[in-house]
């Protein structure tokens, strides 16, 4: 399997048997996911995914992608959340984070519309001048402020560079949105640009496996089959075990949900791999958005190490005693470097040389060395091993992390499908920026109120 639990570190935090006695939550969670069951049951369209994935579609994403390569030097993603975050995840875990530096065969690849900062517009224009460019916009609605500011900005700086050639502007536009209805589905009919379906039934942080994150990934020269395959082999492999002691899954998300019982605040995620970040920032989404409702559940921060541990690493190891972490480790690296032997070692590093370890060697040992310590200054520690950054294994921990956090949102009582708290900044918004109607007049009013 691409991905394996070990829980070394939990010991005298969480025991086996405790475990074992969330068995029944476990199985109640479970149902109400591959039953349907639950609340939010209308948006479990990502666990069947894997398999009855859309193939006409797919393929049309691929050839899609292939004419993108061909005729683009810069490719913007227009999206924000689970719009854009999948999409850049599964690029940067597989290509690296300096992928637009180092691939030659590939556009590069931007992402837009997830901030509302005219410096971070400024310098993408600046870095599309003279280039061909390409748009993907992300949104089931069309009308999610930052993207749609982003897109007309950027959908009029492609008018003026291919000089208002309705023909050219098609072939380097695309839009994925909703199958038949909405602002953006609109737009693309009247203007004729090729579209691709943000399902009904997949929420947007559970999106990455579909269109949604396929198209970016695809046009990253990512292989999105084996991506596929590896979601539906992590699916299988679950499917063999509903005991919570042996299925890696259940097993994590019963552990977050004791810890969370026994006090525990915020979950770390923990990588020493800076190609994991974004996989990190989608994680939070994930979690945080599924969880965090009705006065509950735990926050979910993240560290890229060992950089954070000159930041964050002594508050970590000493600290108020309200954290676990879980780190995520990648036990093959892609490319090693070997360490050279200096003559003059004014570093005192030639110990570590001398034995010929590699920068991976050391970051191992570093790793270890952190769970060490942490467990030591009571902090449990989980750890999920990746066999490697590959698109088999991406694809395999997004599954697993999109069921457990549906597990793990239903032993907690809330529903993982929801997010009603996100509308009181945007109704807010709304009312300052002057939107007319008898909601955003009543919030002008109570801001006058309380000025």
């Amino acid at each position: 399997m691409s991905l394996k639990l070990d829980t070394n570190y939990l010991k005298g935090y969480v025991s086996d048997n405790e475990i074992k006695l969330m068995q029944d939550h476990v199985n109640s969670a479970a149902a109400k996911v591959i039953n349907r069951s639950g609340a939010g049951s209308d948006f479990l369209g990502w666990y069947t995914l894997p398999e009855d994935y859309d193939r006409e579609e797919f393929a049309r994403i691929k050839a899609a992608a292939e004419r993108i390569r061909s005729n683009t030097d810069i490719f913007i993603v227009i999206g924000i959340g689970g719009s854009y975050l999948g999409a850049r995840a599964a690029i940067e875990f597989i290509k690296g984070a300096n992928h637009n530096f180092i691939e030659k065969n590939t556009p590069k690849i931007y992402f837009a519309g997830n901030s509302l900062s005219s410096s971070s517009m400024n310098e993408l224009l600046a870095l599309c001048e003279g280039k061909r460019v390409t748009l993907n916009v992300v949104s089931k609605s069309g009308t999610t402020t930052e993207p749609g500011i982003a897109f007309r900005i950027l959908r009029r700086f492609v008018d003026e560079l291919y000089g208002g050639d309705e023909e050219k502007i098609r072939s380097h536009i695309y839009v994925t949105t909703d199958k038949s209805r909405g602002a953006l589905k609109a737009l693309a009919n009247e203007k004729g640009y090729e579209t691709f379906v943000v399902p009904d039934n997949i929420g947007g942080r559970f999106s990455v496996l579909s269109a949604v994150g396929l198209l970016p990934i695809a046009v990253a020269g990512c292989d999105i089959d084996a991506m596929m395959k590896g979601a539906a082999d992590m699916k299988a492999k679950l499917a063999e075990s509903s005991c919570v002691t042996e299925n890696d899954c259940y097993k994590y998300a019963a552990i977050r949900n004791i810890l969370y019982a026994k006090g525990k605040a915020l979950e770390i995620f923990v990588s020493f791999d800076p190609a994991i970040a974004m996989v990190a920032e989608w994680w939070k989404q994930l979690f945080g958005e599924s969880e965090g409702k009705d006065g509950k559940a735990l926050f979910p921060a993240s560290v890229i190490d060992t950089t954070d541990l000159h930041s964050l690493g002594q508050i970590i190891q000493e600290g108020r005693r309200i954290m676990f972490e879980t780190f995520v480790d990648v036990k093959k690296e892609i490319n090693d470097v070997d360490i050279p032997v200096d003559e003059e070692n004014l570093d005192q590093l030639n110990y570590i040389a001398e034995k010929g370890y590699t920068m991976s060697d050391v970051n191992a040992k570093a790793a270890e060395a952190t769970k060490i310590a942490h467990f030591k200054g009571n902090v449990p520690v989980i750890t999920l091993n990746l066999k490697d950054r590959s698109e088999h294994t991406f694809g395999g921990i997004v599954f697993f992390f999109e069921l457990a956090c549906a597990v793990s949102g239903y032993i907690l009582g809330v529903n993982p499908f929801d997010q009603p708290g996100v509308e009181g900044y945007k109704n807010n918004m709304f009312a300052l920026l002057g939107k007319e109607g008898e909601k955003y007049d009543t919030i002008r009013a109570e801001f006058e109120k309380n000025a």
